[in-house]
């Protein structure tokens, strides 16, 4: 590949990527902290660490692990005061050699209570451990649903009542649960922790009833301190509510790394592995070799270089459908399958042009045969998004883009292998869909810095918008000078440029992750060893497919 540091376009490349890059650690810095400092002295006066913290404690120390949603509630619920990382952090890591899977709620933002985004988080974290059949442990400091939002989060399928139900199929599905009540824990909330398999509470910290002390004095006129109603002795000695009385917080996460070391171990999917070898490529390349603006073009191949083991990759179909390359590789030491988009210009066999990022009807049909491929030979599927849709115009509705856009769609969806989608740059329209986005469940989805989602370009939208806005306005009888034209497109492109923003669809948990590049590898890595602990694949189908 022969990056040549003297190169102009490389070297703007890596100067934009790594400010974008500095730009996420210092969002992520703020969002680490939590409600703030104030919060977090107030926290510990009481004796008590924060979530992440109690995380630290809790995780093997040396392993990598995955935070899942840090940018969940991002922007969102500023008149309520904002909420943090949605008010609850998720990881994906070891704890006593166990992969498993870690939800703990952050006390420092409004106590802990249950925002809409609160929900949708936690719901995901319970997706995840299923999907994966990893092991689940909640520490549990919440106090409840945050009231002012109650309709948001209380009565819909996906809403609240829908944890609780997660948790008895995960127990039906012999996936192990611990809760550890660390700090309040209240109303339908208490339900949680006790249709986990083991409870733990903290002394003097850690409490938990269906109604707290005062509205226990309002509906039945008692007079009672939430000690005496939920806390620990209460419920170890009295009630039988709770398995383990421990101390603080420290003896509580003590005790749960010795209850995961004692889980035996289950089969695995066998997915295939050898011995794990960097890029032959310097990694740090990635910042150069991909390009910020979205009007430059760039070989995919060279990425997929920089991603994969030795930088070696076996490339399928190499000279049909080039603005989709699928190639076979190995990801520390993982083998997997490749589905990545082309944003390079290619000229085919028979002379033509084809226009980097878009997928045409070869393209698709060569990615649909290579994913039908990789199910047959059980090797996960890597998408590397960067896609500005499928090909439009009457030369391609003629040659049957719908029909060969959707055989694309069937195999990917049908996929029973698991499935990691890194969005780069463009996840525009049904290119979106095609190259598994969100709602083709991923096991996981991340965007680097550069990424941007939405039905199409800031630019092109805003040019459909303002031809709709102006004939209404026309319509009325108004005129519309190139001032107050120009004016009305701005306006147009600035709100869409921010609502395909990497952080706008984290924020809302389109892709669990912002990451920067050189994460890449290991998102994959750790993604493909939690998919490895359900060895439950089904068979592959795909239904019916026109040809």
């Amino acid at each position: 590949m022969g990056f040549a540091k003297q190169n102009l376009d490389f070297n703007k490349n890596e100067d934009e990527m790594k400010l974008k890059i500095s730009k996420l650690n210092k969002k992520l810095q703020i969002i680490q902290k939590g409600g703030g400092d104030a919060k977090i002295k107030k926290h510990h006066d009481k004796g008590k660490l924060t979530a992440r913290e109690r995380i630290d404690c809790l995780l093997d120390k040396g392993c990598d692990y995955l935070e899942i949603g840090s940018f969940a509630g991002y922007d969102m619920y500023k008149e309520h005061g904002g909420c943090p990382a949605g008010g609850v952090v998720v990881v994906i890591g070891y704890v006593s050699k166990k992969l498993c899977v870690v939800v703990a709620n952050d006390a420092t933002v409004k106590a802990g209570a249950w925002f809409p985004i609160t929900g949708k988080k936690n719901l995901r974290a319970q997706e995840i451990a299923m999907e994966n059949k990893l092991p689940i442990i909640y520490l549990v400091d919440s106090a409840g649903v945050y009231l002012p939002m109650q309709d948001e989060i209380f009565p819909d399928k996906e809403h609240f009542g829908r944890i609780f139900s997660n948790n008895a199929k995960i127990s039906a599905m012999g996936i192990p649960q611990i809760s550890a009540i660390m700090g309040s824990c209240v109303a339908g909330g208490a339900y949680l922790p006790i249709m986990s398999d083991e409870s733990l509470i903290v002394e003097h910290t850690g409490s938990i009833f269906l109604a707290g002390s005062y509205l226990v004095k309002a509906a039945i006129g008692e007079v009672v301190d939430n000690e005496t109603l939920g806390g620990a002795t209460t419920h170890c000695e009295i009630s039988g509510v709770t398995d383990y009385k421990c101390k603080d917080d420290k003896e509580c996460l003590s005790t749960i790394r010795d209850m995961m070391g004692r889980i035996g171990d289950n089969d695995t999917a066998g997915f295939n592995r050898e011995e794990s070898k960097k890029p032959g490529e310097n990694s740090s390349n990635l910042y150069g070799a991909f390009p910020v603006q979205r009007t430059d073009n760039y070989d995919v191949k060279n990425v997929i270089k920089l991603l994969v083991d030795e930088s070696k990759f076996t490339e399928y179909k190499s000279d049909y459908g080039k603005t989709i390359v699928c190639a076979y590789a190995r990801i520390d030491g993982w083998s997997v399958g490749i589905v990545a988009n082309q944003r390079q210009v290619v000229k085919t066999k028979k002379g033509e042009m084809q226009f980097g990022g878009v997928i045409y009807s070869d393209s698709a049909d060569k990615a649909a045969r290579f994913i039908m491929n990789c199910n047959q030979k059980k090797i996960p599927l890597v998408f590397l998004q960067d896609v500005s849709g499928f090909m439009v115009g009457s030369r391609s509705e003629h040659g049957g883009i719908i029909k060969d856009g959707a055989k694309m769609v069937n195999a990917m969806s049908n996929s029973v292998v698991p499935k990691f989608t890194i969005v780069m740059g463009n996840s525009y329209g049904a290119g979106n869909y095609a190259m598994c986005g969100k709602a083709y469940d991923p096991r996981l989805i991340v965007g680097w810095p550069t990424a941007e989602i939405a039905v199409m370009g800031g630019a092109q939208a805003a040019k459909v918008l303002l031809q709709i806005e102006m004939a209404s306005l026309k319509a009325k009888g108004e005129e519309i000078s190139k001032e107050k034209e120009e004016e009305l497109y701005n306006n147009i492109k600035q709100k869409y440029d921010d609502q395909t923003s990497p952080y706008y669809a984290a924020a809302r948990l389109w892709v669990d992750e912002i990451i920067e590049p050189l994460e890449t590898r290991k998102w994959i890595s750790i993604g493909i060893a939690a998919a490895n602990q359900n060895p439950d694949i089904k068979p592959y189908n795909v239904g019916v497919i026109q040809t």
